[in-house]
């Protein structure tokens, strides 16, 4: 059975990632991409859906040991697991090499003390755990073959085979380290060369020194900063620079329920404000290679704009369900690809425009492209901004006129404007500051509530949602402005669980809600670092900073976090870890640190 959530640590090379829990198993693994099949996927069923343990041995049917301690080596993706064992005690070492040929998993054992019977089990499952590979000797080398993928399983100590699993025992003892590799390599190639896991580990090290020193928050929360800057960077995809949501699929908003969804694409809208916190934090590069990933990805097709695309900008992502596997915790279906893709969701006009004008406005080398593809989006927006839409929050019920939506498009078109008036742009100046002012006016007419002094979710509703946090946050309006302030009390009273975290927006338990979807879900952790933000934006900044301190604490032990926080049951839910909960916990320690709003 796999671990709850907050019991796996991420390692990667910025090509795909693994998701490691703290009794040694890895239980989920795409290889060669994020986007790819698992050959572990243990994750979303069970060990025969395939997994790699490494750790003290243990007697049969018994649970295999959790590590005492484990911590990520310094500011860096190299995990290290520590077992105190009646033995003597032994570590761990597992980490993916930033990739320079075929990808690699590293896992290198060493004594700490005393003498400890280790064991691997190796299960390799291909094609998220429905294929056996064939597994045989080559040159010495053990190799699993299915289909068009090869991975290939490289150590010193003697394995056997049994039962469809590879397994090598062994002993420790003070300074003994010993390692273990797998690398994939497409089938019909010849076989990756031999690793070399000590001068990958010196140079994986070397490689995540350099990229933090690039930092620039030294700020009271540096520690949490810097390790969702690290995660950020994890989910980025070198070759393209797309930045997918997460590295997994189906993890649940509830566990045993619906709402399991495939994360490892690039959401425009999650893209664009990781974009935000990288360049707010010192990385440029990332910043003009996401850029790049989206002049590629749009083309000259604004007008079909997706709300997300495949991480070398694919447009296809069909979305299927794998009925062999029986879901994390049972919670099913499990799929893969996403049916979202192209959805109406007005906002990500909004986030990309206000992500390309922060490009523009921190000096990011300027490219002519961007600006004509901001002008293009207003101008579909010029005439679809009217339109009811699926919203930020990809309800698949029927299209709504969602408030965010409207402000997002009034964003889209006040920073094209700023463009304009800045000189480096040409459009109709006039004619779209009449547009700005006339969204406006609609949101306000329309999307606001005078009796209850609230905006709402969408035009003639009763529902809050907690989108609305952003209206001060892009300067729509005043954060002193008493329909501000209204809405953010609202959202408390109304959208807030028993321990002060915040919910998207009201679900409907077993019935189909507004999402079009039955269940219910845990609180979303971007809108709960919203709320922190906004309760400083208007000056409770105590409070404020409370409510993040609060949210910090959700995090694993390794600084980690999910899509959300099942307040009833007390963990973390969703995909994981998530891009979406990472990027606002920067951006409010980013605003708390400027207020002076932080404890000590």
């Amino acid at each position: 059975m796999a671990g709850r959530i907050e019991d796996y640590a991420l390692i990667g090379d910025m090509q795909t990632a693994a998701l490691v829990c703290r009794d040694g198993t890895v239980d989920w693994l795409c290889l060669p991409r994020f986007d790819s099949h698992a050959i572990f996927a243990g994750l979303l069923g069970t060990g025969e859906h395939g997994f790699w343990r490494m750790g003290p041995a243990y007697a049969p049917g018994a649970e295999p040991p959790t590590a005492a301690r484990r911590t990520y080596r310094g500011d860096s993706l190299i995990l290290e697991s520590e077992w105190d064992t009646g033995r003597g005690t032994v570590r761990v070492t597992d980490f993916m090499p930033p990739r320079d040929g075929a990808p690699q998993l590293i896992r290198i054992v060493e004594g700490v003390s005393g003498r400890v019977p280790m064991r691997s089990e190796l299960r390799m499952r291909f094609s998220y755990g429905r294929v056996v590979p064939w597994v045989h000797k080559h040159e010495g080398r053990t190799v699993a073959v299915a289909g068009p993928d090869s991975v290939w399983f490289d150590t010193d100590v003697e394995t056997y085979g049994k039962a469809l699993t590879t397994y090598a025992d062994f002993t420790v003892a003070p300074g003994d380290r010993i390692a273990f590799t797998i690398s994939w390599e497409p089938s019909h190639k010849e076989p990756p060369p031999l690793p070399e896991p000590e001068q990958s580990l010196e140079a994986t090290e070397d490689f995540w020194r350099d990229w933090i020193d690039h930092c620039t928050y030294h700020g009271p929360y540096r520690e949490a900063v810097v390790r969702s800057l690290i995660t950020l960077k994890a989910l980025t995809y070198a070759p393209t620079g797309g930045i997918v949501a997460a590295p997994t699929t189906s993890l649940p908003e509830e566990i045993g329920g619906v709402r399991n969804w495939d994360y490892r694409y690039t959401w425009l809208r999650d893209a664009a404000i990781t974009l935000s916190s990288l360049l707010r934090t010192g990385y440029r590069e990332e910043a003009r290679a996401w850029r790049e990933w989206l002049l590629r990805a749009v083309a000259g097709d604004p007008e079909n704009l997706q709300i997300m695309y495949g991480i070398a900008g694919e447009r296809e992502l069909g979305e299927a369900e794998l009925d062999w596997l029986p879901g994390y915790e049972n919670s099913t279906p499990v799929r893969v690809g996403n049916g979202a893709a192209h959805q109406l969701q007005l906002d990500v006009y909004g986030e990309v425009t206000e992500a390309l004008h922060l490009a523009h406005m921190t000096g990011l080398a300027r490219n002519d492209y961007a600006s004509v593809l901001q002008l293009k989006l207003i101008r579909y927006l010029e005439d679809h901004w009217q339109e009811p839409d699926e919203g930020i929050w990809e309800v698949r019920g029927p299209r709504r006129h969602f408030v965010h939506s409207k402000v997002m498009a009034w964003v889209a078109v006040d920073r094209t404007i700023k463009l304009i008036e800045s000189g480096d742009a040409d459009g109709p100046l006039e004619r779209w500051k009449q547009l700005r002012d006339d969204i406006h006016r609609d949101v306000c007419e329309k999307g606001y509530d005078k009796e209850r002094n609230t905006f709402t979710q969408s035009y003639g509703s009763q529902e809050l949602d907690a989108s609305l946090l952003l209206i001060p946050q892009m300067g729509f309006l005043p954060p002193d402005d008493k329909r501000v302030i209204g809405t953010i009390e609202a959202i408390q009273r109304e959208l807030s669980t028993s321990d002060g975290f915040i919910l998207r927006y009201p679900t409907d338990g077993k019935d189909e809600g507004v999402d079009g979807l039955p269940g219910d879900e845990g609180a979303f952790l971007a809108c709960s670092f919203w709320m922190a933000d906004d309760l400083a934006m208007i000056g409770r900044v105590d409070e404020a900073r409370k409510l993040f301190e609060k949210l910090l604490s959700l995090r694993n032990d390794l600084g980690l976090l999910a899509e959300e926080w099942d307040p009833r049951l007390q963990r973390q839910v969703g995909n994981f870890p998530q891009a979406f909960s990472h990027v606002p916990l920067i951006d409010t320690a980013l605003r708390l640190t400027a207020s002076g709003a932080y404890g000590g």
